[in-house]
């Protein structure tokens, strides 16, 4: 299926753009960050992924990534689709998840009503990659990202919310390893 929004030039940088199937608030808990972090460190490590900014929010995700060897969509095919079995894993293994028959009802729905899928959908299919063009474009989409969790009501100042690469930009130390422009 074609979409509007592809990947032309990995080796530029883009702005992405991903979440849960119906937008389910999977990510208020600290366990299923953790385990979306591994994914995309593992993905930079191992997968030549270069991350710019990022912010994991209640039931998406923000990025700023380019590669230079590697297809883009290959990276998120792989980071999306073992994400999306390592947080299913953790939901049904998770005696503290409340909403745990909710959540998995809503992704067995979504996976049955999709061919692509054998049993769950976890992440909606589009990535929407907009090509970063110059450093204002830049700048302003760091400004999106690290902004997303205080236009949330998250915190009020953004380098005090952990799951974002906004630390990173201010002296300090984050939880994925990025690289700055």
């Amino acid at each position: 299926m074609s979409r509007k929004y592809k990947f032309k030039e990995a080796y530029k940088p883009y702005f992405i753009s991903f979440a849960t199937v119906n937008w389910i608030d999977i990510f208020t808990r600290r366990l299923y960050k953790d385990i979306l972090v591994e994914n995309i460190n593992y993905c930079i490590e191992k997968k030549g992924l270069f991350v710019y900014a990022w912010v994991v929010m209640s039931n998406h995700v923000h990025m700023i990534i380019r590669s230079e060897d590697e297809k883009l969509e290959n990276i998120l095919r792989d980071l999306k689709g073992y994400s999306s079995k390592q947080l299913l894993k953790a939901i049904k293994e998770n005696n503290r998840e409340s909403r745990k028959e909710w959540i998995l009802w809503h992704f067995e729905r979504a996976g049955t009503n999709n061919g692509n899928n054998k049993k769950y959908q976890f992440w909606q299919q589009h990535n929407q990659p907009l090509v970063i063009q110059n450093i204002n474009a830049m700048e302003d989409r760091l400004n999106y990202i690290h902004n997303n969790p205080v236009k949330a009501g998250f915190v009020d100042d953004a380098i005090d919310y952990p799951y974002s690469s906004a630390v990173d930009y201010n002296d300090g130390m984050g939880k994925i390893n990025i690289c700055k422009p």
